[in-house]
């Protein structure tokens, strides 16, 4: 530690803390335009001038170190004088556009010379500044506002990762240019920005940032669920900001997070119920479907209705509705999109090594040794992992192992890249798992707490081929070695997984080997981590809830709790239930003639032409959304929903934390929030009153389960952000099952997954993402565009066993030969009625149109 004093004011901070650093502990306010907290110290703008005792100039207290012993004076007459007319020197060029500047009112810059009493420009200079620079999409840079700060450049580079923004030319004629391939429109440049240099231009023009009304909530495009403030007035959102301090995501924003909510606006949104067709009131609709479900019942049984929820609604929604599925219509055919991802991840942690979910906190991948991203692009599926990684990686000393079947955002940033053949994915998590054993990086301490039958665990391992993971994967035996010795001798390892592995056709299997490796590595120490990523936002609070047929609240198992179900719900709980593949067939052979599907588009699923084929079929399909489909045309009923900004309510990240939700503005049109919906069927079909609050179904929840114990309630009964505790094995509870089955892949293949500028299909109706990425592009390897004869632009023909589909081409250097990549979030596009059920990849031929 390094004692010091400031103003008068004695303090002791650790070595390599900055003045300006220290003066904050104290509470000692230094003016400044270039700091930010969250990246490496400048020094440009040069106001935060501090005098040392001792020293005969001033200094910068925002990159000056501390030593033992100096005397610090942050405020005088000299350092005033120095300050003012630094600050009349930025001003030079600076012009005086306020009324019409979008920062006004929050511009660092406009605060500072206020402060320091700065109201004139007595210096005069050759105005040298480039022309305002409006070709960018969304972003418009007005260079002469811009007060060379660099905080926007640093941000790009050091926090995302993305190196698009760098100071173009030099001296006087320095400006902030961007390299537009890079950029990946995350909007964070914007939000550091103390000026109105880089203004965001969905936003530009449309209010002033007095005049709107903050709200507190939670970005639930991904399981990330980023920290936000929803910025409305007259109903409307304006633009979404993120505070630096004290959010889990640090005021970081991707590009759903600062630009994606234009959805929620959109002249598209569905107003009010329809039946047949027709616009009806609530009662009407209500009438209607409570007719139909007792209908069904009578004729066909309750087991003729089934139901599909989705990780886009809350907590509180997904409880109430496996409660009126189960309680008051009397089916268990429940489930959602979970079935073709995240539910087989769950079911091999769970039954692996006993977790439900992440083993720890993101924060923990921030300060691993070493970080292995497996199967995953973090970038696209939730992008504050990403931001984890790279600060482990990039800004610590962490290193990094990539396995993929690609190259993705992070690959430069990566010590080591496994780009391992398509469908190799247990092969090399053995291969990884062997190594780590024969190199002796593996600690048999821990292991013997952990496992139950370790001398079985390296009897499996030593009948591990390496030689022939080597030809599995088309990796040679040095990179893997390489990769083996990064994780293995690592103090503390995060391993995260996503929808490669899990939404592939032995996605269990995968997963199950993804966590063996968890095992051998150390990665469930209390330190490390593993993390399961799923792109869709509540996905975890969805399986919290038990929206599956196997499971009730809780992760308890359906047909040993049923009865304790029953007594508190005071209905008998019926027997059996399908799940999304079951519900299928049943549509398929006429046995269900019921679906009710609430914030879900099976147009998303996995062979889906298959589901739109069986939706036809069905004698009453009743669809609760927000936005109109091709399943809402297909539908009797269509019951319009509300966006997250327009319901309270909680929702649980990725790292199982319980984050709230504040209602912002009002449900558009007639529209009404879901659990408000469900809430008033189960009264209707129970004949019940319906006393439902947000509290009272957490309440409910935490009597019949032990999985929200933490949640904290307070006077105004809504309940704040509660955690989770993190993953503590208990000793020697596992009992290590290695996992052989193979996914060998033929032909040419197609891999489908998340842009990394769309989220699910929702932000497909947000203007700002679409300026972006106006449709889906196939991307294919520039090896396989010669021999397809195709380049940029052209549309090629993709043939499946299911299916085919037309796209434009985009050559990529990511992908190897072999592999073609598209994404899913584009329903135009159709790859998802290409895959086989279950499966996220398939071989396709291909042909130019």
């Amino acid at each position: 530690m390094v004692s010091l004093t400031i103003d008068g004011k004695s303090v002791s901070v650790p070595e390599e803390t900055t003045i300006l650093e220290a003066a904050r502990q104290l509470d000692i306010h230094i003016p400044t335009l270039c700091w930010l907290e969250k990246v490496s110290p400048t020094g440009a703008c040069r106001i935060c001038a501090v005098e040392i005792e001792g020293v005969d100039r001033p200094m910068t207290a925002c990159n000056t170190p501390v030593k033992e012993g100096i005397v610090v004076t942050t405020q005088s007459e000299k350092l005033t004088q120095i300050r003012k007319q630094i600050m009349e020197l930025i001003l030079v060029n600076h012009p005086l556009d306020c009324p019409v500047c979008d920062a006004g009112g929050e511009c660092d810059l406009q605060n500072t010379c206020y402060e320091l009493g700065v109201s004139e420009q007595p210096f005069k200079a050759l105005d040298v500044n480039p022309e305002t620079i409006d070709r960018w999409p969304l972003i418009q840079q007005v260079p002469s506002r811009c007060v060379m700060c660099e905080k926007c450049v640093k941000v790009c580079h050091e926090t995302v990762g993305s190196a698009s923004l760098f100071v173009n030319d030099k001296g006087d004629k320095a400006f902030i240019d961007k390299d537009l391939e890079k950029c990946i429109f995350c909007g964070n440049c914007v939000s550091v920005c103390p000026t109105g240099t880089m203004i965001s231009k969905p936003f530009k023009f449309k209010a002033r940032p007095w005049a709107l009304r903050k709200v507190p909530s939670v970005c639930t495009y991904c399981p990330s669920q980023c920290q936000i403030d929803i910025n409305v007035q007259n109903n409307e959102i304006f633009r979404v900001t993120s505070d630096d301090e004290g959010t889990v995501n640090n005021g970081n924003l991707c590009i759903g997070g600062f630009f994606g909510y234009g959805y929620v606006n959109s002249p598209e949104r569905l107003k009010a119920p329809t039946v047949d067709g027709y616009d009806v009131d609530w009662d009407k609709a209500m009438e209607v479907m409570v007719a139909g479900i007792e209908n069904v019942k009578e004729t066909a049984g309750a087991a003729a209705i089934a139901g599909l929820a989705s990780p886009r609604l809350t907590n509180e929604e997904n409880y109430l509705f496996q409660k009126l599925f189960r309680a008051a219509i009397g089916s268990n055919n429940i489930d959602s999109e979970a079935r073709f991802g995240a539910l087989r991840a769950l079911s091999a942690l769970d039954k692996g090594v006993g977790l439900k979910g992440s083993s720890n906190l993101l924060s923990a991948i921030g300060s691993a040794d070493a970080v292995l991203v497996f199967g995953a692009d973090p970038s696209a599926e939730a992008p504050a992992v990403d931001w984890q990684i790279q600060k482990a990686t990039r800004i610590a000393d962490g290193k990094l192992v990539i396995a993929n079947m690609r190259e993705i955002h992070l690959t430069p940033f990566a010590n080591s890249q496994l780009t391992y053949k398509p469908g190799s994915e247990i092969a090399l998590a053995n291969a990884l798992g062997r190594l780590l054993v024969d190199r002796g990086l593996i600690d048999e301490d821990y292991l013997n707490s952990m496992v139950a039958n370790l001398d079985e665990l390296k009897d499996q391992l030593a009948a591990v081929n390496v030689d022939e993971a080597v030809a599995a994967t088309g990796l040679d035996r040095a990179a893997l070695e390489a990769a083996a010795d990064i994780i293995g001798k690592a103090e503390n390892v995060a391993i995260v997984f996503g929808g490669d592995i899990t939404k592939s056709e032995l996605g269990t299997a995968k997963s199950a080997a993804v966590a063996n490796l968890a095992i051998l590595s150390g990665a469930l120490r209390n330190q490390g981590g593993l993390f399961p990523l799923d792109e869709k936002g509540n996905m975890q609070g969805l399986l919290d809830m038990g929206v599956y047929p196997e499971a009730l609240p809780g992760f308890q198992t359906y047909d040993e709790s049923k009865d304790k179900f029953s007594r508190v719900w005071g209905a008998q709980l019926p027997d059996g239930g399908l799940d999304a593949e079951g519900i299928l067939e049943g549509i398929e052979s006429g046995k269900i003639k019921f679906l009710y599907l609430a914030a879900v588009n099976p147009q998303s699923f996995p062979n889906s032409s298959r589901w739109m084929t069986a939706l036809e079929k069905v004698e009453t399909l009743v669809v609760q959304d927000i936005l109109p489909t091709a399943v809402t045309k297909l539908a009797k009923i269509v019951l319009p929903g509300a966006s997250f900004a327009e319901k309270s309510g909680s929702v649980t990240s990725l790292d199982q934390r319980v984050r709230s939700l504040e209602q912002a503005i009002r449900p558009v049109g007639s529209a009404r929030e879901d659990w408000s919906i469900f809430a008033e069927l189960y009264g209707r079909l129970t004949k019940q009153p319906v006393t439902f609050s947000q509290a009272s179904i957490l309440t409910e929840l935490s009597n019949l389960t032990s999985i929200y114990g933490d949640v904290c309630f307070t006077g105004d009964d809504r309940h704040r952000p509660c955690l989770k505790q993190p993953y503590s094995p208990a000793e020697k509870s596992l009992k290590y099952q290695l996992v052989t089955v193979n996914d060998n892949a033929d032909g040419l293949q197609l891999l489908s997954g998340s842009s990394m500028s769309h989220f699910g299909t929702t932000s497909t109706w947000a203007a700002a993402p679409m300026e972006v990425e106006p449709e889906g592009l196939i991307q294919i390897s520039a090896a396989d565009a010669d021999a397809a004869g195709v380049k940029d632009g052209d549309k090629l023909k993709l043939t499946s066993a299911k299916g085919s589909t037309v796209g434009k081409v985009k050559v990529s250097k990511t992908l190897p030969q072999g592999l073609l990549f598209a994404p899913n979030n584009f329903t135009e596009l159709g790859v998802a009625k290409l895959m086989n059920d279950g499966s996220n990849r398939t071989a396709v031929e291909v042909a130019k149109v």
